[in-house]
């Protein structure tokens, strides 16, 4: 993984999009010592894609669970 500082992060700004992309990501670095990363949005993709749980739940199971949730507030 690409790590760059502030300075060159901001100066070439767009081939760390580009980079971010082709690489997952790009870690930027502060004078501080602090990172930050910076990493392309997954489009189409659930947030919970991948998500392990400890039961074998069903997208139906889950929607009843939000429903009766829901209805009982």
């Amino acid at each position: 993984m690409l790590v760059m500082t502030y300075s060159d992060a901001r100066q070439n700004f767009a081939s760390v999009l580009d980079k971010s992309e082709s690489d997952g990501a790009v870690l930027v670095k502060r004078a501080d010592g602090s990172l930050f990363r910076i990493s392309p949005e997954q489009k189409g993709q659930s947030p919970f894609e991948g998500i392990k749980t400890l039961f074998d739940l069903q997208q139906n199971d889950i929607m009843q669970a939000l429903k009766e949730s829901r209805e009982e507030n």
